[in-house]
């Protein structure tokens, strides 16, 4: 072996050393996708950067897991370093949360206690096919808290390839989120309305749980209101957003203009509104038969002077989603699904900060909404399918309709509004007229502001099972999921001026999808390029090689 021989072999020896050592001293990550896919928003990084602390987040997707998830096993990790790219304290485990297979049902007994619900999947190993339950979920531990992140997310009617892009389409967010808890020290301010009917805390227990990782939580009653206004306003006036829902009883004047003049001194509201007493156990209890009648809440008066009108009436839509009718006696009874044309099912369109990215949403005896011209922005974020209809009140509902197929053609009053934002430097709804009672810090006018209007109040009604509240959105009768917890939450976020998380929202990644027959259709041909054409290119070089090195060394 010669001396230049081992002088070149050195020095390319020292590149490589020289060249690692270079790369673990300086890195840099350059995102050249369309669509900016693997670099983190400033919102994001911001929230991160948050926490000065050791931040561990345990990936709960390790082992032998199918393609799908495996996929976005990488993307959640890719995520993961370009957070740590900005926050040294972020590390992350993958973690197999059942590979003690002698504990797997203790193990998996306990996350679902947490609220970790698994994913059952399709596993196939060496022309075996298996059921395997896998726990799309990581952990964020930060300061002796944990957050829990949703790395799944399922939309209805999706295919996997659809909802593996779904997910990855919310992870930043999701992980952002779980940042936004771990950091917030001051809180907002949430009052839940009380005192005219509204829903008891236990049948709100998801939602106001979910928000209380955000803001702080009290209640306001108003009927003291009469006594003494004053004291009920300033104390009202110290909460940053006023959540009334679903009121079943009369308002005063008194207690309208006590709320409206926190919401002209800037006050949030969202305003979950049944303008029609109705309910599904009112049919079960009255054998199959419940006539709803138009329910009197005072409000109209409100409402119509911030732009909108909800109208005593029902949305009756082919988008529906089910309830469960018993059948059989004891042991015997059966339990089966069938269609509620009165509980639409709502897709959202996608066209706003908060409707953006989410599950079908559940309505259950929905109005409509008329909006008002005036000098307000309204922006409509909810509405029915184009195949549905307005039906009046007071009206007779009978299970008798389910034996009764849809009329198509009837269905032509679609696309009702069945929640909208208004904006808007908001006047007094009682401007110009006499005010009920006397305040001593009136206002006519006010800043510019913001409220929701939704026309169902069981949107935020979570189901009970063994007196304890389930999770919003889920219906335990058909075991089905919907968007509403999500939807209530961009909400109070929105409104609330949590534009971090707003804007992380609506970013987008597009991901490309194979074509699945254009796979199946060209199969061969992609063999043979990607296999065939390899070897034979492999052939003629060492034939050529062959024939060149006789040639050279032939003499």
């Amino acid at each position: 072996m010669s001396n230049k021989f081992l002088i070149s072999f050195g020095k390319a020896v020292a590149v490589v050393i020289t060249l690692n050592l270079l790369g673990n001293l300086i890195y840099k990550r350059f995102d050249l996708t369309e669509d900016s896919r693997y670099t983190v928003s400033s919102p994001a990084i911001e929230v991160s950067q948050k926490l000065d602390g050791p931040v561990i987040i345990d990936v709960l997707l390790n082992g032998k897991i199918p393609s799908e998830f495996a996929r976005l096993r990488t993307e959640a990790i890719q995520l993961i370093e370009s957070f740590a790219d900005h926050n040294e304290n972020i590390q992350y485990n993958l973690v197999n949360p059942l590979e003690d297979e002698a504990n797997a049902q203790q193990t998996i007994l306990d996350l679902q206690r947490i609220g970790l619900t698994p994913a059952n999947v399709t596993i196939e190993d060496g022309g075996k096919v298996s059921q395997e339950l896998i726990f799309p979920w990581a952990m964020v531990n930060y300061n002796n808290q944990t957050v829990k992140v949703p790395l799944l997310k399922n939309k209805l009617g999706t295919t996997a390839q659809e909802r593996i892009n779904n997910s990855v389409q919310q992870l930043e967010y999701a992980f952002a989120d779980a940042f936004t808890k771990l950091s917030l020290e001051d809180k907002k301010r949430v009052a839940v309305i009380k005192g005219n009917g509204e829903l008891d805390d236990i049948f709100m227990a998801d939602y106001l749980t979910t928000i209380r990782d955000y803001y702080n939580l009290g209640a306001i009653t108003l009927d003291s209101v009469a006594d003494n206004p004053e004291q009920v306003l300033e104390q009202l006036k110290n909460f940053d957003l006023a959540l009334i829902a679903k009121p079943t009883e009369v308002f005063s004047d008194q207690e309208k203009y006590i709320l409206d003049q926190f919401i002209v001194n800037g006050g949030k509201s969202i305003w979950l509104v049944d303008q029609v007493a109705m309910e599904v156990d009112s049919i079960f209890k009255g054998g199959g038969r419940a006539m709803a009648i138009p329910r009197e809440l005072n409000l109209k008066d409100f409402f119509f002077k911030y732009g909108v009108r909800i109208n005593p009436v029902l949305v009756n839509d082919l988008y529906f989603t089910q309830i469960v009718l018993a059948s059989g006696e004891g042991n015997d009874s059966q339990y089966n699904p069938v269609p509620w044309y009165y509980n639409p099912m709502v897709f959202s369109q996608n066209d706003h900060p908060i409707n953006t990215n989410l599950e079908a949403i559940r309505f259950q005896f929905a109005n409509t909404i008329d909006l008002i011209d005036n000098d307000y922005e309204k922006t409509v974020l909810l509405q029915s399918s184009p195949l549905s209809k307005v039906e009046g009140a007071p009206k007779q509902i009978g299970l008798d309709i389910l034996n009764v197929p849809p009329n198509k053609e009837s269905y032509t009053d679609g696309n009702q509004t069945l929640a909208v934002l208004i904006e808007g430097a908001f006047n007094s709804a009682f401007k110009n007229r006499v005010k009920p009672i006397k305040l001593q810090t009136a206002l006519d006018e006010g800043p510019e502001n913001q409220m929701i209007v939704i026309s169902d109040g069981d949107l935020i009604r979570n189901q009970l099972r063994n007196g304890q509240p389930l999770e919003l959105g889920y219906d335990k009768w058909t075991n089905s999921s919907y968007g509403n917890k999500e939807f209530l939450v961009n909400c109070i976020n929105y409104l609330l001026n949590d534009t971090g998380l707003i804007n992380i929202r609506n970013k987008r990644v597009s991901i490309p999808l194979l074509n699945q027959q254009k796979i199946t259709d060209n199969r061969t041909k992609w063999q043979l390029l990607n296999i065939g054409v390899p070897t034979v290119l492999t052939l003629v070089f060492g034939i050529f090689f062959g024939y060149y090195r006789k040639r050279k060394y032939a003499a």
